[in-house]
């Protein structure tokens, strides 16, 4: 493993460490701080594969915890995004482990990316986090929320409990957010509750992975594609989690 591989893959342990599982397996992401401002999801992921990017520094733009960066390469230049940083024009940087973003709106920058890939530099480990964004137990209510509505609707225990027809395909959960973790892998992580499912049974808390973002104790509904036995590496995995999901409130 390269040397920058081993730093990442740390930062993403010191997230990973934080966490607590409902699940038979361990939790991928947790209590990590969360930026008040992080970009929102108005783009389109390309795939869910990475995707890295080397050349010089063409020109820098910080918003909220992101450092953009136009990147002059062989191939022409490309726009990234990573942990914020301090570059300066001229700096050869390598972004690693990106997720592409097509037609990517920043709110807080006022334009839009045909192409940007959220990532981290190599050799340079992310930003640790700075607090835990989990509230107690006792601050986030666990009370019923209303099921989604639509043919893909589903409460977090028939996620559970019909994982292996789910697999793959999209569904729409609504939930109270009781975890929240920004910038990791190139994404934004939440743990939701409905109130349905045990903690016994492992089927009462759904991990969520976006580019949206969210407060601990708000109620969201997540659309995405259910995905079985990912594993992050570092001995941690989920067996169900909903990818790229889109938020709405």
């Amino acid at each position: 493993m390269t040397q920058a591989k081993s730093t990442y893959a740390a930062f993403v342990l010191i997230g990973l460490l934080a966490c607590t599982q409902n699940q038979a397996k361990p939790d991928a992401v947790e209590s990590a701080a969360a930026p008040s401002s992080m970009p929102a999801a108005t783009g389109a992921p390309r795939a869910a594969s990475t995707a890295s990017a080397t050349g010089t520094v063409a020109e820098t733009m910080d918003a909220a915890s992101y450092t953009y960066i136009r990147i002059a390469t062989s191939s022409g230049d490309r726009w990234a995004a990573v942990p914020q940083t301090k570059l300066a024009v001229g700096d050869p940087v390598t972004i690693v482990d990106a997720m592409v973003m097509t037609n990517f709106a920043s709110p807080t920058l006022k334009r839009t990316f045909n192409e940007i890939l959220f990532g981290t530099l190599a050799g340079q480990a992310a930003a640790a986090p700075a607090a835990p964004t989990a509230a107690p137990p006792s601050a986030v209510s666990n009370a019923p929320v209303e099921k989604a509505a639509g043919a893909t609707g589903r409460t977090i225990a028939q996620v559970f409990a019909n994982k292996s027809t789910l697999k793959d395909n999209s569904v729409t959960v609504r939930g109270r957010v009781t975890k929240y973790n920004a910038g990791i892998l190139g994404r934004n992580w939440l743990h939701i509750v409905d109130g349905t499912g045990t903690k016994a049974t492992g089927d009462d808390d759904l991990t969520v992975t976006t580019l949206g973002t969210a407060n601990v104790g708000d109620v969201v509904v997540v659309s995405g594609p259910v995905h079985l036995n990912k594993d992050f590496g570092a001995g941690y995995a989920y067996g169900v989690i909903i990818e790229d999901a889109t938020i709405a409130k």
